[in-house]
């Protein structure tokens, strides 16, 4: 998810290399009859770019997931949820 939310920015010309975007993964697992089953899976990202940039970032972090493979196979068993907290860079 955040390999295609990187490139669906980056397509719209914001640079979200060299550690502009990252990302923290957590998972929720639950037992289902002695198993461990994973049921949701979160993606927080942290991306420095310009202010100016915000528009354009909230409007990609709102269509990039159906266009993510991750996310196409597995949305419909497991919860996966994004979200994102944008940085200005420094001067």
């Amino acid at each position: 998810m955040l390999g295609t939310f990187g490139g669906a920015l980056e397509a719209r010309k914001i640079d979200a290399s060299n550690g502009k975007l990252v990302g923290e993964v957590t998972g929720e697992v639950e037992t289902e009859e002695g198993v461990l089953v994973i049921r949701r899976i979160h993606v927080a990202m942290r991306l420095v770019v310009p202010e100016t940039d915000r528009d354009t970032v909230e409007r990609v972090h709102g269509l990039y997931a159906m266009r993510c493979p991750l996310y196409r196979t597995l949305h419909n068993a497991i919860q996966l949820t994004s979200s994102y907290t944008l940085e200005t860079p420094e001067v």
